[in-house]
């Protein structure tokens, strides 16, 4: 038996765990007699001693821990290559990495999680969230392979499809007991007094884009809407919110939705994905998000 055969390491990992040969012998079907020899023959080719005999129990030598740790390390690595192999026996692709705007709705991820771990027994999600470019980003640069409520114009070229997902709508607004929530018309000069909540874009490379807000507004950039939220609630400053986000906060009154002399913006959002004819998955997933109206309903709609 070699010293770093999986059975090997599996039974070294057994023994520390339950910390008897007698233990270990009824859990990997063997006498204790086999497993005490192993172990021996383990200890002897690695000239070290792994397990301290005591008189009802073994225990683990500093050596013996320090062999345990890489074992274990060994036998996971082990079973990702057997995994890795049985998704390229499959035709499958190891991992679809998908990217949320943060703009989307999230009450969808819990069924298109199940639905996929469900299609795909050797395949792995990867999720991830990104602000405004930061998307487009995240496609172009190789690190997404499916966009969910990519905002505004494309301002990359690469070889992907898109679908319309329809338009996002916006709510400005602040906590109930923020100044302006006093005021029955907001003028430019008024709101500009206060701090713009604003999510950073998370683009690196591509020219960064914000919400709306006035030109000598200064802004509180925060990374989600999560965050935002809070400083909104705690009358950190005003802003655009989108209106599925923002609704229940003003039913709920705490929030509340001002109209100014301009029109609220709006936003196209759109699903971009990679163009690749043998990443079956890509395929699977763009089919299950379904129309341009489904997507609407699903991720957008208030």
């Amino acid at each position: 038996m070699s010293v770093f055969s999986r059975s090997s390491l599996k039974m070294i990992d057994t023994v520390a765990r339950l910390g008897s040969f007698t233990a270990a012998a009824d859990v990997l079907h063997k006498v204790p007699s086999a497993i005490s020899y192993s172990v021996r023959q383990m200890e002897q080719d690695l000239d070290v001693v792994l397990f301290r005999r005591l008189p009802r129990k073994v225990e683990l030598t500093p050596a013996g821990e320090v062999f345990l740790t890489e074992a274990r390390l060994m036998l996971r690595q082990m079973e990702e290559v057997k995994s890795q192999t049985r998704r390229a026996a499959h035709g499958w692709q190891k991992t679809l990495k998908l990217t949320l705007d943060n703009v989307v709705r999230l009450e969808p991820m819990q069924a298109m999680i199940e639905a996929f771990y469900s299609r795909f027994e050797h395949a792995e999600l990867q999720l991830n969230m990104e602000v405004y470019n930061g998307s487009w980003e995240a496609i172009s640069q190789g690190r997404a392979d499916i966009v969910i409520g990519a905002t505004a114009a494309i301002p990359v070229g690469g070889d992907f499809e898109v679908k319309q997902m329809g338009i996002l709508e916006w709510a400005f607004v602040m906590a109930p007991n923020h100044p302006c929530a006093r005021e029955q018309v907001l003028t430019e000069d008024l709101i500009s007094r206060f701090p713009a909540i604003c999510l950073d874009d998370t683009s690196s490379v591509l020219p960064k884009r914000h919400n709306v807000h006035y030109p000598q507004q200064r802004r509180l950039l925060l990374p989600n809407w999560h965050s935002a939220i809070e400083c909104f609630k705690q009358g950190l400053g005003v802003g655009y919110m989108p209106r599925h986000i923002a609704q229940p906060l003003i039913e709920a009154n705490l929030l509340v939705e001002k109209l100014l002399p301009e029109a609220n913006p709006r936003s196209h959002c759109c699903l971009v994905w990679r163009k690749d004819e043998n990443h079956k998955m890509i395929e699977w997933m763009v089919d299950y998000l379904g129309s341009s109206e489904q997507l609407y309903n699903d991720w957008l709609r208030s």
